[in-house]
Formats: structure tokens, sequence, C-alpha cells
């Protein structure tokens, strides 16, 4: 890999996706193409609490992280920063929130 490019995270996904979980939460879904790419995901290192607070401007204490090896999956839910429906959601079914995540590159 050049440094021109290096691999994201939506690189070594088949899918990243954002969604609610109820009017208050939104879930991402991180859908890893292989073990070894869910490896470099799941490392607490790369996306843990305090990445996710930066990129989402949120409190650590409030995210959470389940990462699930036999389906290389990182699921990740925090509280939404406007209710669902609000008057300033701009969001409403929060299939957007994903793309900061995406754009993470893993150090090394």
């Amino acid at each position: 890999m050049t440094d021109e490019h290096r691999r994201t995270l939506g690189d070594m996904a088949k899918e990243i996706r954002s969604k609610n979980a109820g009017p208050f939460w939104v879930t991402m879904e991180l859908f890893m193409r292989s073990a070894a790419d869910y490896a470099t995901v799941a490392d607490e290192d790369f996306v843990n609490e305090r990445v996710i607070a930066r990129l989402y401007d949120l409190d650590p204490a409030s995210v959470q992280i389940f990462r699930i090896p036999t389906l290389n999956v990182v699921k990740i839910s925090f509280p939404r920063p406007v209710p669902q429906g609000g008057l300033r959601d701009r969001d409403i079914h929060a299939g957007q929130h994903h793309v900061p995540l995406a754009a993470l590159v893993p150090a090394g």
C-alpha cells in the first residue's frame, strides 16, 4: 500500500451502516471482509470508546461497542445528538452517521 492510499476502515469492510436504534440511539455495524480485517478493526487500540467519542462529540462512557468474532462484525451504539424527528434532527434515519467512521485509517 502506498502512502497516497492507506486502507481505510471502509476499504476493509463489506458494509458499514448506521441506523436508528429507537428515537434516542444510533447503531453502526461494521461487517468486515475477512477475519484479518476484523482483527484489525476489533483491536481496542483502533476502534474504541474514545475514538468514537472523538468522532461524534460524545462522552466515551456513553459509547457501547460489541465485538462479534464469529461473524466478523463490530457493532457500535451511542445516544443520538438530538431525538429522532426533533427540530434540530438533520438525519431522521441516522443513515449517514457511519461516514466519519468509514474514513478511519489504522495506525502503522
